[in-house]
């Protein structure tokens, strides 16, 4: 007797809650019932955060973030952090801390994976270059990747329809950064384990460019921390399971986040506002700003010119600016 596939989304349905309400805390998000903005029939072999991962990991903007900047632009190497390598480093620490925690690691990871869609080219200058053209355009609120992270995912993709994730996943994008906390202990886990991710990958490539050696690092927060980009992480990692454990929240020991914080503003201080990333900060804002007007005169509509640009590589952003800026040189 043939199976119908909406046995087979049932079957799938009632496994699955059977194993959550037996393995995951009563605080986790449930996969079921799928809440999206446009009605679909659930998969019958993939719960609905499953599918949202996989929207995402499928769509074109993830594939652009491999040519997206993570702290320095253009790099000369090949082993230095791109804005893809960032998500997923941020998604697999993530999916450790849910799994420790027993939420809900398909939300964590669909969430993780979604994060920095919105990113521009050029890393946070570039957030910050089309913030300003915005702003002096009138457009109050500007230019916030967080918020075009979810334009990316409900307007962007799949050719103007979106990709119809559900509610925590678009909640989680939304939230990671900014003012309000996410909805769910999963958006909280990626809100928290991005930070822990890139301050400490972004030392190592610090170290790596020559912008810091080893012996400039905070020393009483290395040797609380570790000595090594692994030891930190895990060390954080650990320290975020044991606070969180009994508690509705997902937070860090005051000892322990107090280190990761004061390593943030030292990271901030010589390496994110520091003379070399002040260096690029011209640069950027000219290409950018350069791009954003000569578009406009074409489209005279803001919010379509920052959609375009905000989902340029680094490499096209730079290879379009020649032909705009320099058109005769952009032949050679």
């Amino acid at each position: 007797m043939r199976v119908s596939d909406a046995q087979r989304e049932g079957e799938l349905r009632e496994r699955v809650e059977r194993w959550e309400d037996e393995f995951l805390s009563a605080a986790a998000t449930r996969s079921y019932p799928a809440d999206r903005r446009e009605t679909e029939p659930d998969s019958p072999v993939r719960t609905p955060f499953q599918r949202d991962r996989d929207r995402i990991a499928h769509s074109k903007a993830f594939r652009r973030l491999k040519h997206k900047t993570q702290v320095f632009i253009a790099p000369e190497g090949d082993h230095y952090r791109t804005r893809l390598t960032h998500t997923l480093e941020t998604c697999f620490i993530a999916r450790t801390v849910a799994r420790a925690l027993a939420l809900n690691e398909d939300l964590t990871e669909a969430i993780g994976l979604g994060h920095d869609l919105g990113h521009p080219p050029f890393g946070h200058i570039g957030e910050e270059a089309l913030d300003r053209a915005l702003r002096e355009r009138g457009v109050e609120e500007g230019f916030r990747h967080n918020l075009h992270s979810l334009r990316v995912v409900d307007e962007l993709e799949r050719d103007g329809t979106g990709l119809n994730l559900t509610e925590p996943v678009r909640n989680g994008i939304l939230n990671h950064t900014g003012p309000n906390k996410p909805a769910t202990l999963e958006g909280s886990v990626v809100r928290l384990v991005d930070r822990v991710a890139y301050i400490n990958h972004d030392i190592d490539d610090a170290v790596r460019a020559g912008i810091l050696a080893e012996s400039d690092l905070p020393a009483a927060e290395i040797e609380l921390l570790g000595p090594t980009g692994s030891a930190r992480i895990d060390a954080l990692v650990r320290d975020i399971v044991a606070s969180s454990r009994d508690s509705d929240d997902v937070s860090q020991s005051e000892e322990i986040g107090g280190a990761m914080l004061r390593l943030r503003k030292f990271m901030f201080d010589r390496v994110y506002l520091g003379p070399e990333a002040r260096g690029e900060h011209d640069r950027v804002h000219r290409t950018l700003r350069a791009l954003f007007d000569y578009y406009l005169e074409d489209m005279d509509d803001e919010q379509a010119v920052v959609d375009y640009i905000a989902g340029m590589t680094d490499r096209y952003a730079i290879a379009t600016f020649r032909k705009v800026a320099l058109p005769e040189e952009s032949k050679l």
